[in-house]
This record gives structure tokens, C-alpha cells and sequence, in this order.
């Protein structure tokens, strides 16, 4: 069956094309398996729940008739604004518009969060653009710019709040610096979520083509409940593709947790255990409540327009398991800087277990890809990651993370990244093991060799599935590097950085290559320490089998400086002036740069499943998710290469447009 909505129907009717529904929530109430909501162009201030599940033959498929003209927003518009002082103007709002969740008296707070907890999830929107909270009327007044944004004169735009407890009121006081709020559009975001079940196990929902903003999400870290603006709330089979996702206070869509009583926000509230006993509970207390692949995960993310939320664009601990998020723009995420903690990323996802990133441009984010925990079977493949770096001008948060276009924490593997252009001054920050790195084009270094992990024993699984196998702490190593292209395209200069949780700063390696691992042994250097001719002595193999993983590399290219792997065979390195230089011709992001003149003589090896090898603790080949195996003959643009193989993500030297 057919239902249509349309928001300027003069009134609600049966949801037939001649009388349609007002709201995609009355659709949402009926819907069953193979039916379609096709909702016309509009505002759609509500939230919508699906109440029933679709199958994987016959999907709830919601789709706006024309894409991106049906508005769907957890924001109100405010229009009650009365003049207090210059600039500033006031509005208030009875607090009955909230139904029960006022987002102007809760915080953004909880699980690893480490900036100051002095932001509500309440957010003062002047023509569709995010305005700065500030804790006190004066600094409302004052209006100066916020030394930590990513956008300075966008900063001196400012919101204040109070609660009038007599009156049942939320007060809100905002410098429009000069604009007319009564004229101007001014919203509030009123609403939690957007698009996301209230239960879990609604599945197979298909979303198309909808403009989805401002809602009042808060904090989703990963052993609490994860909500978002949408996501399928621990379901199966989602398909949300087409939209415009964005201005969520925190995250945009989430593949995240369910809520368990038991393990929300512990450490939070009870402090007892640490909260990364709290995330190895959440996994076990995960399987006990379904977590499997028959039940959850295998989600679709693709061609969507993601951008200014302050958390993450796409956040998910386990929920997202066996997904696709392809083809995908990302951008501009956590530049306010009102935010800070261990969850913030473009994409940040826990326990990616055979997930595939890919075809994905990811830029002006603090972090571009985050892979934590349990990136097994996860291939981040054909994805272009840049100017994921705060700017010189910006004041480091404190509290807030580090910057680099990818990075892997505290996995076992394997871990694939293979046809990337990765452009940022930070590559990959390595808190982790088990990595393959294959024919990309890499011009930023590697951070975190050997440290950043401590003793966190973490999970690993069953090949292909959630099942867990077993634990272990990091020991780092047992990486690849194989066919890439190393520039230092910028300052080799190291460069402080404060720690995200203590008073401590890090010195950040700016340097480019492999060198880094120089310290790690080679198979065969590892493997000579077991003497198979006799019985093991367990006792003298601790240190060995609590030691480093080897190191693999060949076939890499280093120029502009980049440094190799000491042990590495025949590395190709070419010290002579190169430039690598990303630009825009006709809206699309093209490459400047005379680094395939360099390499157009150079050939290398094939690669494939067989030269990779196993990740070391699950014994998991770098293979397909259904376990077939990888022989990496396309390139970034899927062209086919020749036998005789150029190092780096294209199969020739002729430089494409990148999308």
C-alpha cells in the first residue's frame, strides 16, 4: 500500500493520494512490510517514530516525492523576540512546548566527555545557521569570538538561557549581532530525535531523499544508549540514502547501542569501574541481548550530505555491524568547538565489525574516520579524507581530540585501508595493531606508534561474526604497508598537543613514512625467537609473546623527505621537490600535484589476500566479508590496473577529477 503526507494539506486525511495525512508520523503508526510513505514537499516539525518493521524482501520505505523538499526538523520557530539591550533580545518560551525532554536544562554530559559539561542540547538556530552558547547574560552581551571555533566571526553569534520556575518558562536571551529576529528565521531545536524507533527490532527501513536537522541529541558514548537525529535504533537493515543530514547537537545518524539499565553511563554516575570495563561488559552483555548478525547491523548509508553536527556525522558502538556507508559527503563536523570528549569524528564507530567505508569525502572535520575497538573486517577503501586539522588561528579545546584523517584504537584486525588519498598533516594515529595499508596516497604521518593503548585488553571475534573469541591487550605491530606513496607535503616540525583528559601534552611526530616502526622486527625476526626444535618454556616466552608484532613493507614510494621502514626491501625513495595540492574545478575536488611524473617508471608487485596474510589474535585473513579473497587490480576510480603496477591508489597517471 501507498500512503502519501502532505504538511500543506488543508487537513489531515486517510493518507489516500486525494487526502493525504499532515504528519509522517500517522503514516508511521500503520505502515507494515512492502508499504511506501511518499511524502511531499514541506516542513515537517515532528518526530517520527516507525512503529513496525519491514522484512528484507519487503522494506517500510519513506521517500520525500521530491528529494530533499521535505523537511523533517526537531526545530520550532521562535517569534516572541522582544529587544533587551542593543543586540541582544529575549524570548520566552513556556516550557510545555517540550513535552517532557527541555533541552535548555540538560546538559551535554556523560561516558567520555572531557571538555567543561556547560553546554545544554538546546540550540539557537538564525537562518538555519548554529549560534555559540555562553554561560552568562554579560558574555551574551559582549559577543567576543570564541577562541576555539573553527569559524571566528560565526562565533560572536550568541545564546544564553535561564529557567523561570515561577512561571514554568525558559528564558533565552541571543545576540543576533544586528539582525531582526522577527523578521529573520529563528528556531529552537525542541526535539530529541528525528527519524528513530523508540523500540528496538524495527526493521528493514528504507529513508530517501529528506533534508533531516536540528535535533537535541546529547552525548553517545559507547557503553550507554546512542541516540541520534536518525538511526535504527539496534535493528537490522536500514537504508537511509539521498538525505541531507544535519545541524544535530550531537550525532547525526547512529548505528548505535540500545539502552541497558544496567551499563548506562556508569562510570559516569558510579565511578567504580573504569569505563573500559564498562565497554568490554557492554559487548558480552551485548551478546546476551541479540547481539548477532542474524538480528543486527547490515545497514546501508549512502549518498548523503552530512554536515554540521557537533558530535559526529555517523556514530555507532556494535549497532553497525556488517554495514555499507558509501558514497557519502562529510563534512564540517565539531567545528564549533563546543564539544569535547573521546567520541567525535566524522564517522566514530565501535566495533565496525565487516563494515565497509567507502567512496566517502570526508573533510573539515576534527577527525575524519574513527575506527575504535574492534575494527575487524573493517576496509576503509576509494575514500578522499582532507583538512581534517584545526586551523592555525584556532585555540586547541580543552578536552576535545586530536586531529587526523583516520584512526584505529586498540583493534586486534585485521584492518584494511586500502585506495585512499589522505591529505591532512595526520594520516593515521596507529593506537592499535593489525593494520593493512595498500596503494594509498598518503601525505600526512603517523601518530601514536607503540603508545596510546596501555593495558586495554579488547575484544576479538569469530571471523565474520559478532561471537566473541577471545581477549587481549595491544602489543602494536603486526602491520602492512604495501604499494603507497609517502609525501611529506608539509612542516616536519613536531607540534604540542594538550591531552584530552589530564594536564599532560604530547610532542606529535609530523614527520612522513614508515620509519616509525623502525624499532618493530621483521616475520623473520620475530619468528626466530620460538625455537620449535624443543619443548617451550613459557616462562621465557612471556617477554616475546607480550613484545611487538612484525612489520611488513614493500613496494612503497617516499618522496618530498618521507622516510622508510630501515628493514624495508628495496623502498623506493625519491628526495626532490614534489607538490601535492587539492583544488576545486567545476564543484568537484581535483588533485594538483607532480607526483605521478615522479613515479610514472616505477613498477611494483601485485598484491593480494595471499600477500597479506592473517591478523595475528583472530587469525583473520584481509579478506572478503564473505571470506573470499582480495586481489587489489582496481584502483581508486575502480579502473582495472595493468599487470605491470603503479605504487599508489590510481591504476595510471592521469589525474581525474576525485568526484
Amino acid at each position: 500500500m501507498i500512503f502519501y503526507v502532505d504538511a500543506n494539506a488543508r487537513r489531515t486525511g486517510n493518507g489516500s493520494k486525494d487526502y493525504p495525512f499532515k504528519s509522517i508520523s500517522e503514516a508511521a503508526k500503520i505502515a507494515t512490510a512492502g508499504d511506501e510513505v511518499l511524502v511531499y514537499p514541506g516542513t515537517y516539525r515532528e518526530y517520527v517514530d516507525p512503529v513496525n518493521a519491514g522484512t528484507k524482501d519487503a522494506p517500510i520505505t519513506y521517500k520525500s516525492v521530491e528529494p530533499l523538499k521535505a523537511i523533517i526538523t526537531g526545530g520550532e520557530v521562535i517569534k516572541n523576540w522582544t529587544r533587551h539591550e542593543g543586540d541582544v533580545w529575549v524570548a520566552r518560551i513556556s516550557n510545555s512546548l517540550f513535552n517532557g525532554y527541555n533541552p535548555y536544562t540538560t546538559f551535554v554530559y556523560g561516558d567520555w566527555y572531557f571538555a567543561k559539561a556547560d553546554k545544554h542540547t538546546g540550540c539557537v538556530y538564525l537562518n538555519d545557521k548554529a549560534m555559540y552558547e555562553v554561560s552568562s547574560l554579560e558574555d551574551c552581551i559582549k559577543a567576543e569570538v570564541y577562541e576555539c571555533s573553527w569559524e571566528p566571526e560565526a562565533s560572536r553569534f550568541k545564546w544564553y538561557t535561564v529557567q523561570d520556575k515561577e512561571n514554568d518558562t525558559t528564558v533565552i536571551y541571543a545576540n543576533f549581532r544586528g539582525a531582526d529576529p522577527t523578521k529573520e528565521n529563528v528556531e529552537i531545536n525542541v526535539r530529541k530525535n528525528v527519524f528513530f524507533p523508540s523500540k528496538t527490532g524495527v526493521n528493514y527501513i528504507h529513508v530517501d531523499g529528506f533534508n533531516i536537522n536540528k535535533a537535541a541529541t546529547n552525548w553517545a558514548p559507547p557503553a550507554a544508549f546512542q541516540d541520534g537525529m536518525i538511526g535504527p535504533h539496534w535493528s537490522k537493515g536500514w537504508l537511509i540514502e539521498n538525505c541531507e543530514i544535519w545541524g544535530s547537537k550531537c550525532a547525526g545518524i547512529s548505528l548505535g547501542k540500545y539502552l541497558d539499565p544496567d551499563n548506562d553511563h556508569f562510570f559516569t554516575y558510579k565511578y567504580v569501574k573504569s569505563p573500559t570495563q564498562m565497554e568490554r561488559d557492554a559487548v558480552c552483555r551485548g551478546q546476551y541481548h541479540g547481539w548477532l548478525k542474524e538480528n543486527i547491523g547490515s545497514h546501508i548509508i549512502r549518498h548523503n550530505n552530512i554536515h554540521n553536527c557537533e558530535q559526529g556525522g555517523i556514530i555507532g558502538r556494535m549497532g553497525g555491524v556488517f554495514s555499507i556507508i558509501e558514497d557519502n559527503h562529510i563534512h564540517h563536523i565539531n567545528n564549533m568547538m563546543e564539544l569535547g570528549g573521546a567520541e567525535i569524528a566524522g564517522i566514530k564507530m565501535h566495533a565496525a565489525i565487516d563494515v565497509t567505508m567507502r567512496r566517502n569525502h570526508i573533510h573539515h572535520c576534527t577527525m575524519g574516520i574513527w575506527c575504535d575497538w574492534e575494527a575487524q573486517g573493517t576496509r576503509l577503501t576509494q575514500n578522499l579524507l582532507h583538512d581534517n586539522e584545526m586551523p592555525a588561528f584556532a585555540k586547541q579545546l580543552k578536552g576535545g581530540m586530536m586531529c587526523q584523517d583516520i584512526f584505529v584504537e586498540v583493534s586486534h584486525g585485521p584492518t584494511l585501508i586500502d585506495n585512499n588519498i589522505l591529505l591532512s598533516q595526520v594520516s593515521l594515529r596507529f593506537a592499535t595493531q593489525g593494520v593493512a595499508l595498500v596503494h594509498n596516497l598518503i601525505c600526512g604521518s603517523f601518530t601514536s606508534v607503540s603508545n596510546g593503548t596501555t593495558w586495554r585488553y579488547t575484544p576479538y571475534h569469530m571471523p565474520h561474526r559478532t561471537e566473541v573469541m577471545g581477549f587481549m591487550t595491544i602489543l602494536h605491530g603486526d602491520d602492512r604497508f604495501y604499494n603507497n606513496i609517502f609525501v611529506q607535503n608539509g612542516a616536519a616540525d613536531a607540534k604540542v598537543v594538550m591531552h584530552d583528559h589530564d594536564e599532560g601534552t604530547d610532542s606529535e611526530n609530523r614527520e612522513v613514512g614508515t620509519f616509525v616502526f623502525d624499532d618493530y622486527p621483521t616475520y623473520d625476526e620475530w619468528n626466530a625467537q620460538f625455537d620449535f626444535s624443543k619443548p617451550a618454556d613459557m616462562g621465557a616466552l612471556e617477554k616475546v609473546h607480550f613484545g611487538h608484532l612484525p612489520i611488513w613493507s614493500e613496494g612503497n614510494v617516499y618522496l618530498g623527505g618521507a622516510k622508510p621502514f630501515k628493514k624495508e626491501k628495496d623502498a623506493i625513495v625519491k628526495d626532490v621537490p614534489v607538490s601535492v595540492e587539492l583544488s576545486e574545478e567545476n564543484g568537484s575536488p581535483i588533485l594538483k600535484t607532480n607526483v605521478f611524473d615522479l613515479i610514472k617508471d616505477i613498477r611494483v608487485k601485485g598484491v593480494n589476500t595471499d600477500t597479506l596474510g592473517k591478523a595475528f589474535e583472530p587469525d583473520q585473513p584481509f579478506e572478503n566479508n564473505d571470506g573470499t579473497p582480495i586481489v587489489f587490480n582496481r584502483d581508486y576510480f575502480d579502473d582495472l590496473r595493468a599487470e605491470d603496477v603503479l605504487p599508489g591508489p590510481f591504476a595510471g597517471t592521469e589525474i581525474k577529477t576525485l568526484f
